[in-house]
This record gives structure tokens, C-alpha cells and sequence, in this order.
């Protein structure tokens, strides 16, 4: 008896560090290109245009690699699966460092976008079925090794960038090869692990006609997408709502960002317990109301109330993972199929998002004349009022959700 425990938990153990390590590698792999954007962009003379096309090529492989995991999970498994997408960041990493070409770089920047998809749902299907007990606590602890990582792979990407070996400087792409190197690491961890779910028979599947027949499922995709555009909002807009609004320095308001990731990481470090006790869709509900009130706070109190655009970071950080936890509960025979499709569709909304919040400067700014010079105020304003309504917006799909279950006594 004694000898099984300790083999439970050495494998328990190994399960923990690949999802762990997992985590760390996918916050490194999305937040180390901000430092070496500018690099890339002078290296080969792209213009804005150019840049922009390049960033939306990656995005689409993102999102062609969440629609095709699923299927390798069902095909391969899930090992074999989380192996594949660690390799192939690692594989990107290589193909970056030797591509000195535009076209090989730009199809070495998609491989690691697939293999950065490919990770997301991996990761997720991980963690639904690994974490049995306490799952809400498990999901936000692993995610907290995402916004670790977040926070710290700009500041390390920036000084690698600079530091000389064997003579060379290392510049973006030896940063790219090193940082992106560290995905052996979960790979060397996955091939001592086993997880479980691989050996579950077909007819124990939920099938997809079924999944998305239930509206809880949809429910959750609206609140996922409003989510996920609010959190992924600030790290694009708030540095350049604090300097064109405010007039503050790049210094000062990389600062109130970097606060915002820090609230962002301490949420899922201590609330993940808070979602297990209360529930998951009623602490939908209040992170999600709780980071609105605080955003809209923000713009309408000025400047000596904006902290406050750090403090939402403590709401919205709950969202993802909560909304993970949710699926591992009520699907625990279809969590693969459900994932697949409520972070896929997610990605297609949060790319709208984004425009929008665009497209509502503008429009905004063009509602005062060209001279007036609150238009670009108002204009900010407005759009970074649109990702307080996000946040606002996933609050209220959460009651709506929390109404249905509570009506048919399924509520989680």
C-alpha cells in the first residue's frame, strides 16, 4: 500500500512539474517578442503594415493549431500531444536563429504560433484531467505560473538581447533560440510522466453534437471571449492610454502596467480557493463585476484614481482559469472536445475585440474637431471604456449562466 502511495505521488509530482513548466513556457513564448518587435521591424525593413500582417499571419496559426489539437489528443494522446507542441517551440526557436531571410523568418515565427496554440489546448486538457480535487485552486495556481512568466520575459528577453557570448552579441534571435530552448525542460518531464484520459473508451466521450447543444457552453464561450479581450486589452492599451491621456512617461506607466500583471498573478495565486468554497460561476460573477467597477472607476475619477487600472488586474485574472475549472466539472467525459472549441472561438473573438477597441478611438476622436485638443482624451477614453464593458458584459453572461444552472439545480 505504502509503495502505490509513493508511486501515486511520484507520478502526481511529475504531472505537476510538466503542467507547471508548461505554463512557465507558454507566458515566456507570447511576451518575449515586445523587446524584439522594434529589433525584427529594422532588421528587415518592415513597415507598420508589413508588422501588423505579420503579428495577424501568427494569430490565424493560433487559432488553425486550437481546431486541430483536439483531434491529435484523440489520434496521439495527450503526452504525445504536449511533446509535439514543447517541440515544436523549441524546433521554431532553432528555425528563428538561422533564418536571415524574411520568408524563412515569417514561417518559423507561425511554427511557434502553432506550436503556441497547439500548448494552450494541451495545457488546458491537462489540467481538466489531472487536477480531480480542488480544481478551481489547481487551475488558477497553474495559471499563476502563466503570469509569472508574463512578467518576467519581457525584462529577461531585454537584457539577453544585449548580453555577448563567444565574442557575438546574442541579439533577438539568439534571445529567441535561448528562451525557447528552456521547452526541454517539459518535454524531458512529460516523457517520465503518464496522464490519465488517453485509455477512455468512445462511447464514454461526450460527443461535440451533444456539447454544443447545451447552452452552458455557449454561455461560457461569451464569457471567455469578454474575459480574455478585457485581461489581453490592458497589456496593448494601457501604457498608451496612461502616456497620450495623462501625459506620462514610458517609465512611470510601464510601471502601473507592470503593477497590474503583479495583482494579476497574486489573484490566481491566493483566490483560487475562494473559487472552490463560493463556486465557479458565482466568482465569475464578482471578479469579473469587480474588475468593471474598477476599470470604469478608473477612467471616470482621472488620474488620481488610476490605480485603480492595476487593481482590475485581481478580477479579470480569475476569468480563464475559473472558466477551465468550470469544463473539467461539467464535462468530465467531453472536457478535450469542450476546451477545444470555447478557447478557439475565444480566439475569434478576442482578434474582433481588439479592432473594435480600435475602430472606437477613432470614432470617437473623428465625433470632436480636428483642433480640439480633448478628442484623443475622449477618444481613449472610450475605448478603454469598451474594455471596462467587456469585463461588465462577462459579469452579466455569468448571471445569466448562474440563473440556468441555479433553475435546474446544476450550478458548479
Amino acid at each position: 500500500m505504502k509503495q502505490r502511495t509513493t508511486s501515486f505521488n511520484k507520478t502526481y509530482a511529475m504531472q505537476l512539474v510538466t503542467i507547471f513548466l508548461g505554463f512557465i513556457i507558454f507566458g515566456i513564448s507570447e511576451n518575449i517578442k515586445g523587446p524584439a518587435i522594434p529589433r525584427i521591424q529594422f532588421d528587415f525593413a518592415l513597415n507598420e503594415e508589413q508588422l501588423g500582417s505579420l503579428l495577424s499571419l501568427n494569430a490565424l496559426g493560433y487559432l488553425i493549431a486550437c481546431s486541430f489539437t483536439a483531434i491529435l489528443v484523440r489520434k496521439f494522446g495527450i503526452k504525445a500531444t504536449s511533446i509535439m507542441s514543447f517541440a515544436s517551440m523549441l524546433l521554431s526557436g532553432i528555425f528563428i536563429f538561422v533564418s536571415h531571410a524574411y520568408p524563412a523568418f515569417a514561417a518559423s515565427y507561425f511554427l511557434m504560433y502553432i506550436g503556441n496554440g497547439m500548448l494552450e489546448i494541451a495545457l488546458a486538457i491537462l489540467g481538466a484531467r489531472i487536477f480531480v480535487k480542488n480544481v478551481g485552486t489547481m487551475m488558477n495556481l497553474s495559471h499563476f505560473f502563466y503570469g509569472l512568466s508574463s512578467t518576467v520575459a519581457p525584462l529577461i528577453a531585454t537584457g539577453m538581447m544585449s548580453v555577448h557570448l563567444f565574442g557575438h552579441e546574442l541579439d533577438w534571435r539568439g534571445m529567441y533560440l535561448v528562451m525557447l530552448s528552456l521547452s526541454l525542460l517539459p518535454i524531458l518531464s512529460a516523457l517520465r510522466s503518464s496522464f490519465p484520459g488517453d485509455d477512455m473508451p468512445a462511447e464514454h466521450r461526450t460527443p461535440f453534437k451533444e456539447l454544443r447543444r447545451d447552452p452552458a457552453l455557449w454561455w461560457m464561450v461569451l464569457i471567455l471571449s469578454f474575459g480574455v479581450v478585457s485581461e489581453l486589452a490592458v497589456g496593448g492599451w494601457l501604457v498608451n492610454f496612461l502616456e497620450k491621456a495623462y501625459d506620462w512617461d514610458t517609465v512611470k506607466a510601464s510601471g502601473l502596467l507592470s503593477v497590474f500583471f503583479l495583482l494579476f498573478s497574486v489573484g490566481r495565486l491566493v483566490l483560487g480557493p475562494v473559487t472552490d468554497k463560493i463556486g465557479f460561476t458565482l466568482s465569475l460573477i464578482i471578479f469579473s463585476g469587480f474588475s468593471a467597477v474598477c476599470t470604469f472607476a478608473a477612467i471616470a475619477g482621472g488620474e488620481s484614481l488610476a490605480f485603480l487600472f492595476a487593481a482590475a488586474g485581481l478580477g479579470i485574472a480569475m476569468i480563464y482559469p475559473t472558466v477551465m475549472a468550470f469544463i473539467a466539472k461539467r464535462y468530465p467525459g467531453g472536457s478535450d472536445t469542450a476546451i477545444t472549441f470555447t478557447v478557439t472561438m475565444m480566439g475569434l473573438g478576442s482578434v474582433i475585440g481588439n479592432y473594435v477597441i480600435g475602430f472606437v478611438i477613432e470614432a470617437v476622436k473623428k465625433l470632436y474637431d480636428e483642433n480640439d485638443p480633448n478628442a484623443l482624451l475622449h477618444g481613449l477614453q472610450a475605448g478603454y471604456g469598451f474594455i471596462g464593458l467587456c469585463a461588465l458584459l462577462c459579469a452579466v453572461c455569468a448571471f445569466v449562466l448562474y440563473r440556468y444552472l441555479n433553475k435546474r439545480g446544476e450550478l458548479i
